[in-house]
C-alpha cells in the first residue's frame, strides 16, 4: 500500500476518485470511460502542480519516504541484476549499512558503492539505519582500489542520515576513515561518479561522496547538517526544522546554483517513490552519458580537475 506525505494527499484524493468511479462501472456496467479520463487529467495536473511548488522541507521529507528505492535496488536496476556484491573491511567485519560489488552496465564492469536502508524495521536496524561505521568506509576503500587495480569506473549512491556516530564508532577512528577516503578518491585513477540518490547528509555523504562528478536527484538533499539537527543546535527544538531546511539550501537546484553539484538528474513528475522504473531508466541512461565524457580524459587530467573542482568549493570572492 502507497504511503501519502500530508502534501501529497489532494493526489490521493484524486486518485482514489478514478478507483471508485472504476468499480462502479464494473459493478453497474456503465460505461465511465469519460469519467475515468477527466479524473486523470485533474490527476496529472495536480500532480505537476504540486511537485512544481514544493518547499526544501518538503523534498527533505521526499527524500526520505518510505517507498522510494534505496541502492541495492538501483544496482539492481542498471546491472539488470547482474552484480557481484563484495564484502568486508580485511579488519573489523562487515558493515551492512555500506554496500558494494562489480555489476555490468550495459556490457561493462563497474565498481557499485552505496550506503543500504532497510525496507522495514528490522532491515533497518540490520542495515544501522543507512549509517555506516568506519569499517563501512574501509570496506569502500577497498573496494574502490580494487576497481582502480583493475581499471574499472566507480559509480557510487549516497543516501545517508550521516556517519554512525555511536562511541564504538569513534573508538576505531570514524573521522580518520572519513578523511581518508576522500583524501584517497582524490587521486583514484579511474572515473568516479557520484549520485544522491536520498538524504546527504555531513561527512556520511562525503565519505564517498568525492567524484569526477558529483549530481543529485531532483528530490534529494545535501547538507553539513539535518535541518531537525540545525534546529535543535540553533533553536533548541526541532519545531524550527522548515526554517532550517530553507536557510540551509540544501536542495538540489541550490546545490547546482552553488556550484557544489555537477548536475541534477530529473526525476518522474510523480517523484521516484511513485515511479521506480523510470527512475532507473534515467539514472542508467545519465550514468553511462558522464562515463562516456570522463572515459575521453586521460586519468591525469580527470585527478587534477577533480582536485581543482572540490578545491574551489566554498570559495567566495
Amino acid at each position: 500500500m502507497a504511503t501519502y506525505l500530508d502534501f501529497e494527499e489532494p493526489i490521493k484524493e484524486l486518485e482514489d476518485q478514478i478507483v471508485k468511479t472504476r468499480e462502479i462501472g464494473e459493478t453497474t456496467e456503465v460505461d465511465m470511460t469519460e469519467s475515468i479520463k477527466e479524473l486523470e487529467k485533474k490527476l496529472k495536473a495536480k500532480t505537476k502542480k504540486v511537485f512544481s511548488d514544493l518547499t526544501p522541507w518538503q523534498r527533505v521529507q521526499l527524500s526520505r519516504h518510505p517507498d522510494r528505492p534505496y541502492t541495492m535496488a538501483y544496482i539492481e536496476a542498471v546491472t539488470d541484476g547482474q552484480f557481484q556484491e563484495l564484502h568486508g573491511d580485511r579488519n573489523v567485519k562487515d558493515d551492512k549499512a555500506m554496500v558494494g560489488g562489480f555489476g555490468l552496465l550495459d556490457g561493462e564492469t563497474v565498481m557499485f558503492i552505496g550506503q543500504q536502508k532497510g525496507v522495514n524495521t528490522k532491515m533497518r536496524q540490520f542495515r544501522n539505519f543507512g549509517m555506516p561505521n568506519p569499517e563501512g568506509y574501509r570496506k569502500a576503500l577497498r573496494l574502490m582500489k580494487m576497481a582502480e587495480k583493475f581499471n574499472k569506473p566507480i559509480v557510487t549512491f549516497i543516501d545517508t542520515p550521516g556517519a554512525f556516530p555511536g562511541l564504538e564508532a569513534e573508538e576505531r577512528g570514524q573521522g580518520e576513515a572519513i578523511a581518508r577516503n576522500i583524501y584517497e578518491m582524490m587521486r583514484l585513477k579511474v572515473p568516479v561518479i557520484c549520485i544522491i540518490i536520498g538524504e546527504g547528509a555531513s561527512g556520511g555523504a562525503l565519505g564517498i561522496g568525492v567524484g569526477d562528478k558529483v549530481v543529485m536527484l531532483e528530490n534529494t538533499w545535501y547538507s553539513v547538517i539535518s535541518p531537525e539537527s540545525c534546529s535543535s543546535i540553533l533553536w533548541r527544538s526541532w519545531d524550527f526544522k522548515e526554517k532550517a531546511a530553507d536557510a540551509l539550501k540544501l536542495t538540489s537546484t541550490d546545490m547546482k546554483k552553488l556550484g557544489i553539484v555537477d548536475d541534477i538528474i530529473k526525476e518522474p513528475s510523480n517523484g521516484a517513490h511513485r515511479d521506480h522504473d523510470e527512475t532507473f531508466k534515467t539514472v542508467k541512461k545519465s550514468i553511462a552519458k558522464y562515463l562516456t565524457e570522463l572515459k575521453a580524459i586521460k586519468p591525469e587530467d580527470r585527478i587534477n580537475n577533480r582536485i581543482d573542482a572540490f578545491s574551489k568549493r566554498g570559495v567566495w570572492k
